[in-house]
């Protein structure tokens, strides 16, 4: 039963990410031929940020409440509703720190002026991203999966009918309209994904007032998951939102011109690491099918059970990782020309792929760490495994003649560390429960 639960969840998720991703990449494609250079350019420049604040906002609770609801501890409407006024609160915090800080950060850290208008954009889509947040972490929790996979394919819709009937229209408004546009886009998107997912939760769950304190106790366990969680997705998304700035006065410094920075950035971020990361989809369905199971079989002690499931976890997806890396290493202009009628970004592909295999497991991997109530390690991981990154990325941008690959060297050190000290702490904890065992 156990098994056959677990591989029901992977296989929608699966089915559910195949469509999201088809659509996702749908998306970008149209995107890419209904916009210019430019805009795709100031998006991508933007997208450090957006992902910061998204972190903050959702605060990791999709993984809090995914493991304890899981658990099945408490009353899994305590949990939900619990946190939805510490969400509020997060969330009015972020709005007002945007508004006082978006002309900072794009004029004097981004250095593009056109960029002020669509980050301040970015706090009206905060809220609606972090309800939608809180909403996946219940049903995954409850091994739901049919609501999470029905409400991304209704959020790629939304996005996909904009890129088509609206996003033409709109670019002879100029640069920072139609950037702003693609930014408030998300929006209706995560507010249509909402209200999919509310859909989807028991008739019996109607909502009182004394539903929407905080249960300290819940919050509390909820939270010991979440801070971690969060504190790895902020660590990665400061990193993200320093790339652009380190690599513009570095490489500016090394002769190189703005107007080429912004060009290739927007090339290996909108163009390169989609395609590197094309078989992701498959990662983070086991990944989030994989937690629920093995945080409800680690409280009952089942440590056999869970071993298999991590081993079958990795199998599955370096089964998808390395044909798809390979694929991808022989055919770059395939498909890069297949999907964005470019060959721009090539030999990125074709000399930095292989170091993607690790990525295909650190999702599993992390996502096993925190099921057995090893967040921090997870978030420790990540901040080494980022630091070293960040150095890197420094450095090597002062390296004549090596550009943007600095970029995706740097990343390659950053997977790799965090992937090796995953396995080292998984590796320590198992033999840990067999000597107390013996």
């Amino acid at each position: 039963m156990k098994k056959g639960t677990f591989i029901k969840s992977t296989i929608i998720l699966i089915i559910g990410g195949l469509l999201t991703k088809l659509l996702g990449i749908l998306i970008r494609v149209i995107m890419t031929r209904n916009s210019t250079l430019e805009v795709i350019s100031l998006y991508m420049l933007i997208m450090p940020t957006f992902s910061l604040m998204m972190a903050i906002s959702q605060l990791g609770f999709a993984t809090g409440i995914s493991k304890v609801v899981s658990e099945e501890k408490y009353p899994s409407k305590k949990i939900l509703f619990g946190i939805l006024p510490i969400s509020i609160f997060i969330n009015t915090l972020l709005t007002i720190f945007l508004i006082f800080t978006s002309r900072f950060i794009a004029f004097n850290l981004l250095k593009e002026k056109d960029a002020y208008i669509p980050i301040l954009a970015i706090s009206l889509v905060l809220p609606f991203d972090s309800l939608s947040s809180i909403l996946r972490g219940f049903f995954f929790g409850k091994e739901k999966m049919v609501p999470h996979v029905t409400s991304n394919i209704t959020e790629q819709i939304v996005r996909l009918l904009f890129m088509i009937f609206i996003l033409p229209n709109i670019i002879k408004f100029g640069l920072v309209f139609t950037t702003t546009s693609l930014i408030l886009i998300n929006v209706l998107s995560e507010l249509a994904s909402s209200l999919v997912l509310i859909f989807f939760l028991p008739k019996k769950f109607s909502i009182q007032k004394s539903d929407l304190k905080p249960n300290l106790r819940t919050s509390k366990n909820v939270l010991e998951v979440a801070l971690p969680t969060t504190a790895t997705r902020i660590i990665g998304t400061i990193s993200y939102f320093f790339e652009p700035i380190i690599l513009t006065y570095a490489l500016s410094l090394n002769g190189y011109t703005n107007t080429y920075i912004i060009r290739e950035y927007g090339v290996i971020n909108g163009f390169v690491m989609p395609i590197l990361l094309l078989p992701g989809f498959f990662t983070n369905a086991i990944s989030s099918a994989l937690l629920p199971v093995i945080s409800k079989e680690y409280v009952k002690g089942n440590l056999k059970y869970i071993k298999r499931k991590l081993k079958e976890a990795l199998f599955y997806s370096l089964l998808i990782g390395i044909p798809s890396t390979i694929l991808i290493v022989m055919f770059p202009n395939l498909f890069l020309n297949f999907l964005y009628k470019t060959v721009h970004g090539s030999e990125y592909i074709r000399n930095t792929a292989l170091i993607f295999i690790l990525f295909y497991i650190e999702a599993p991997l992390a996502s096993f760490l925190q099921a057995v109530g090893m967040s921090k390690d997870v978030m420790y991981d990540n901040f080494i495994g980022i630091i070293l990154k960040t150095i890197c990325l420094f450095i090597l941008s002062f390296i004549k003649g090596i550009g943007l690959y600095s970029l995706l060297i740097s990343m390659g050190v950053n997977i790799l560390t965090t992937t090796l000290r995953h396995i080292w702490h998984i590796k320590k904890l198992f033999k840990k429960n067999y000597q107390q065992n013996c």
